[in-house]
């Protein structure tokens, strides 16, 4: 439920916790006041509010912790007061935390920490006193951390050079005082810092976000000193005149072997570089398995330290050994990865280039323009990638249970795979859709809606995967591209046409749907196939699982009559996904919301 920007006003209504499948529940920018009810907890499937920018007064409720699906929580600039609840920490889903601009007090909950998942942490403009609590370092996929405009005391704590993913840091306006900790020099990650009006002291660490810092993001502190225009340079210690003829001997000692060594490692360097042209002008330059370490400009990972994220995960691999092998797609092939840090990830290496040439470096570069647009729960996260003209892969988040191909197939699989997870993950993937079709910058065709690029984890929560065939929209231009849909998904106007809209993907969403509801493709068939016929779709229904009663029959008749909707030869006749998401999550047991859609 999206209603940002309208002139509402009043008080949020409890009523909202009645809603058991709503997912999304954005009003922000409006003029509503009064608490956030303590009811709205009672909607179990909520992952997403946002109620930013309004009057609202009061605690945070603390049996939020119920929504146990809940990846964002935006309630920034309002007038709530208290502190964060400690229960907060128990939503371990949560990836993004705003609570900036209210009149929040007290210590900041360490708990926190305990969200393994947390990506933003924005805590900035409230009144909270005492330290940064040293157990933020914990917080190992963390990004952003805002802590400005609070009334914090205390040194910065070396733990946080534990976030080594950390890109933005802001701790402007408080009263920290110290020394800049001596491990910030490894956080290469990070690309922005403003550390202003402070009590800080001593040198700048030597990194990107420091030396490029300008005097705007470090004025007004105590004494720091550094290669920034704006500052003191940092003092050299000086031997004295008496020693001086001492020192230089010392250094003559010193620096004329290294003089000597260096020139004779410059030589080796060279005639190394050469006889290594050499080699590449003579063998075959698409061998990329046994000289993966000898890649150039391999790494281009966001703004984590490339080199070492890029040999954990050849080591993880083992050089991408078959072992690791956990799916073949058309644009690549995906290996399970664990890396040093713990974390098992999802590696999709593209095929080499001898294999496809610029389209595969073209399709490796479609899903990170992609990926990066999106952010939604029924999407698979991206975490980095490599890019170079002989090595590309991307790194996702490891969705545990695998394709849904694979669950369907497998009998043992299919049968835990009960109605109402199968009407959940149909529903999940028709939210998804939604948002790529309607909700982003600009609308996202994935174009390869497929039972293999839908992933499940351990709760049977849907992704949507593998974006090498993604394309983005720019409606203003013609919109044409040569065939990528999985044979038995594609629209049937893609024999004909070269023209792609966000119609390819509902046709798509159809047969995936009537493929969960069978536990099988549906078949070629599937065109000839009517609205009146959905009733005798029911006896097609997966055998494997027990006849559904009602209000399970209801829902699956209404989702058949849906689907085939979707299937309707005319791409103008097909419903939009916002159209199938909104009937789907507003099904209450009467099929005849799905016809009404169809007319």
């Amino acid at each position: 439920m999206e209603l940002d920007g309208n002139n509402f006003y009043g008080h949020l209504s409890s009523n909202w916790g009645k809603f058991h499948n709503l997912t999304q529940l954005h009003i922000s920018k409006t003029n509503i006041s009064g608490c956030i009810p303590p009811e709205l907890s009672e909607a179990p499937n909520l992952y997403s509010i946002d109620l930013s920018s309004n009057h609202l007064t009061g605690n945070i409720p603390k049996e939020l912790r119920n929504l146990t699906l809940l990846s964002i929580l935006q309630i920034s600039n309002n007038h709530l007061s208290g502190n964060v609840p400690v229960q907060i920490a128990s939503l371990y889903e949560l990836d993004t935390l705003d609570l900036a601009g209210n009149n929040l007090s007290g210590f900041i909950t360490k708990q926190l920490a305990n969200l393994p998942k947390l990506w933003n942490l924005n805590l900035s403009h409230n009144k909270f006193i005492g330290n940064i609590p040293v157990e933020f370092g914990q917080l190992k996929v963390l990004r952003s951390l805002d802590l400005s405009g609070n009334l914090l005391d205390g040194t910065i704590p070396p733990m946080l050079t534990e976030l080594k993913y950390l890109e933005t840091l802001n701790l402007a306006h408080n009263s920290l005082s110290g020394l800049i900790p001596s491990g910030f020099d490894q956080m290469l990650s990070l690309t922005f810092v403003d550390i202003s009006y402070n009590q800080l002291e001593g040198p700048l660490p030597n990194i990107r976000a420091f030396n490029n810092a300008t005097i705007e993001v470090l004025r007004n502190n105590k004494g720091l000193c550094g290669n920034v225009y704006g500052l003191e340079s940092c003092p050299t210690s000086r031997s004295g005149s008496h020693h001086h003829s001492h020192h230089i001997s010392k250094v003559l000692l010193i620096v004329l072997p290294l003089i000597t060594v260096g020139t004779v490692m410059l030589a080796l360097i060279y005639y190394k570089f050469s006889y290594h042209l050499f080699q590449t002008s003579t063998t075959n330059e698409n061998q990329v398995g046994g000289n993966i370490s000898v890649l150039q400009d391999v790494f281009t990972i966001w703004n984590f330290d490339g080199k070492v994220v890029y040999e954990n995960i050849v080591d993880a691999t083992e050089e991408f050994d078959d072992k690791h092998l956990i799916g073949v797609g058309g644009h690549g092939s995906v290996y399970k990865a664990k890396l040093q840090t713990g974390q098992v990830v999802a590696v999709k290496k593209l095929h080499s280039v001898a294999n496809g040439g610029n389209s595969n470096l073209k399709s490796f570069t479609n899903e990170i323009q992609t990926l990066t647009e999106i952010r939604h729960r029924n999407v698979v996260k991206l975490y980095g990638f490599c890019s170079h003209s002989q090595l590309s892969f991307l790194v996702y988040e490891f969705i545990e249970k695998g394709s849904l191909e694979k669950i369907l197939i497998d009998d043992e699989q299919a049968i835990a795979f009960d109605w109402n997870k199968r009407i959940n993950v149909i529903k999940d993937v028709a939210n998804a859709l939604c948002y790529m079709h309607h909700d982003c910058s600009l609308p996202i065709v994935h174009r390869d809606i497929s039972s293999k690029n839908i992933l499940l984890d351990m709760e049977c929560v849907a992704r949507v995967s593998d974006f090498g065939t993604a394309k983005l929209l720019n409606l203003n231009l013609t919109n044409s591209t040569s065939f990528a849909c999985t044979f038995g998904y594609a629209a049937p106007e893609l024999a004909y046409t070269t023209r792609v809209n966000e119609k390819c993907d509902v046709y798509s969403f159809g047969v995936l749907a009537l493929e969960i509801l069978f536990g099988e493709h549906p078949g070629d068939v599937v065109s000839l196939w009517t609205i009146v016929d959905a009733m005798l779709l029911m006896d097609k229904l997966d055998q494997r699982l027990p006849h559904p009663l009602n209000p399970i029959i209801e829902e699956l008749v209404a989702i058949a009559v849906i689907a085939l909707a979707c299937l309707t030869e005319s791409p103008q006749s097909r419903p939009t996904m916002k159209q199938v998401s909104k009937d789907l999550a507003g099904f209450q047991g009467d099929c005849n919301l799905a016809v009404v859609l169809h007319q």
